[in-house]
């Protein structure tokens, strides 16, 4: 049996924190898509920890860790995380095991991640210059260069060959940048690579559903930068969607069963892109200081705005979302009148729907008004002691999108998370 976890929102709607909670309830936490553009924030013991490619049951000891074939692989950012992990005391080798089909991404697709940015100039894509898109791109083009490949003896000679290719596209950009020193520590943290738990992974889970075991299948992003459902251009180079945990894990549609959806009480979008919720004003600037919306990766301040139901809802459909965990509802405390966004206005006809390209229309939020709860809500840890305009917002989700909120957050700790109940 495999459950999702996934955001449904553009990202950063707090998914570390929400599987690190309901970890405990399962024997498998797997990634199943993305790469270290990922930064799911984890608080344990106090102490603040950013997993980029780790899935985030690691601090739980008795879960094993498995990082899908669907994931995009950066060894010098796994190694930096790992060595962060057991600073907080765990072992990542004894619970992290890593599919042989995993795509690595090299020097060199950083180098055209960003040399292809520069010379968008005005119409960047806001991409977090990993070389994730490059390395994606590799593995459709059918030249990527995977985990299980660093243990033949011709590794190098592979990697040789890729370079090279890449480097004739990075001449085409005239791109100078010396990346020698990437390369060293690329080599070094390959040689530690080897020394991980490599698997064969779509056996390695498929064995551990079929012998009983939970699965917990995580994802990067948001169901808004999904590659085939996004707001594309704008949008990440993977199915961020559940549709993804089959091709980024190797299991049937038959083995999910819960699809937990990850909303944030408002909107937040990082980089480029169409927003039409956005606010460019003191709301959209309290937001953004109340609940810290910087990117937990690049620390770039993230736009903010009033939830976008219109999206929401097209994510759950896409989804399949079964239940819904809001969070960071507790940055909604203090203000007076709340917004959600229940339909778009464009080109004079009011609809429900996402459109083919938002980023060429003129979208007009039409707003539905709440009274805010005007309470500190960050001490309840019962439902029925929340404040009843708070319930009522929560109802009317509930209504409009035809999925329970089952879960809301009320800050950062672990034990911040209050059960909905008889609403």
């Amino acid at each position: 049996m495999v459950d999702v976890i996934l955001g449904m929102q553009w990202g950063d709607e707090g998914k570390g924190k929400i599987v690190d909670f309901f970890a405990k309830n399962y024997d498998v936490v797997a990634r199943f898509q993305g790469g270290p553009n990922a930064g799911h924030t984890l608080y344990v013991n106090d102490a603040k920890i950013v997993l980029h490619q780790i899935p985030s049951g690691i601090f739980h000891e008795n879960i094993i860790n498995l990082i899908g074939n669907g994931v995009v692989l950066d060894p010098v950012t796994l190694l930096r995380e790992c060595n962060a992990v057991e600073k907080m005391g765990v072992d990542p080798k004894k619970n992290l095991y890593i599919s042989e089909r995993t795509q690595i991404i090299l020097p060199t697709h950083r180098a055209l991640d960003k040399a292809n940015e520069i010379s968008k100039g005005n119409e960047k894509i806001g991409s977090t210059l990993k070389g994730i898109g490059p390395a994606y791109m590799d593995k459709t083009g059918r030249n990527g260069i995977r985990v299980g490949d660093i243990l033949n003896k011709n590794f190098t000679t592979q990697y040789i060959k890729l370079r090279m290719k890449h480097q004739k596209l990075l001449d085409n950009f005239n791109f100078q940048e010396d990346i020698s020193a990437w390369e060293e520590e690329f080599f070094e943290a390959v040689e530690i690579l080897k020394n991980f738990n490599i698997v064969n992974g779509e056996y390695f889970i498929n064995n551990k559903i079929a012998s009983g075991k939970k699965v917990l299948a995580e994802g990067a992003q948001g169901s808004m930068l999904d590659v085939d459902f996004g707001t594309f251009p704008f949008v990440t180079s993977s199915n961020t969607i559940s549709a993804g945990v089959c091709t980024g894990l190797g299991i049937s549609p038959q083995k999910i069963k819960d699809v937990i959806g990850i909303t944030k009480a408002y909107c937040t979008r990082v980089g480029s892109g169409p927003f039409p919720t956005e606010l460019h004003d003191e709301m959209g600037e309290h937001l953004r200081k109340a609940g810290n919306e910087f990117g937990a990766t690049t620390g770039r301040p993230r736009r903010c705005g009033w939830i976008d139901l219109v999206a929401l809802k097209f994510a759950c459909m896409i989804n399949g979302v079964t239940e819904i965990v809001m969070t960071k509802a507790d940055i909604l405390d203090g203000i007076e009148s709340l917004k959600a966004c229940t339909s778009y206005k464009i080109e004079g006809k009011e609809i429900m729907e996402i459109p083919f390209q938002m980023q060429k229309m003129e979208i007009e939020p039409i707003y539905k008004s709440f009274e805010g709860w005007n309470s500190d809500i960050s001490e309840v840890s019962d439902f029925k002691d929340m404040p009843e305009k708070m319930k009522s917002y929560i109802s009317f989700l509930n209504q409009y999108l035809n999925v329970p909120v089952k879960y809301i957050s009320n800050g950062p700790g672990r034990e911040q998370i209050v059960m909905v109940e008889n609403i």
